[in-house]
């Protein structure tokens, strides 16, 4: 294990109930707010999944 893959497997830490069960994960909070914007990304393609495409000289013409 390298340098970066042994600080990555110590940057979260997990929650455990009584049974030792893995219930929670806690990461550092720039991790997280990464995955929320990656989720928020994932949900505006979703979204605009069966929106039709303009060629580029439309979306030039378009803008300017």
């Amino acid at each position: 294990m390298d340098d970066q893959e042994s600080c990555m497997a110590t940057a979260e830490q997990y929650v455990v109930d009584e049974n030792g069960n893995k219930v929670a994960v806690i990461l550092p909070l720039t991790e997280y707010q990464h995955l929320k914007e990656d989720l928020h990304d994932l949900a505006m393609v979703a979204e605009r999944r069966d929106e039709g495409t303009i060629s580029l000289a439309e979306l030039k013409k378009r803008v300017m």
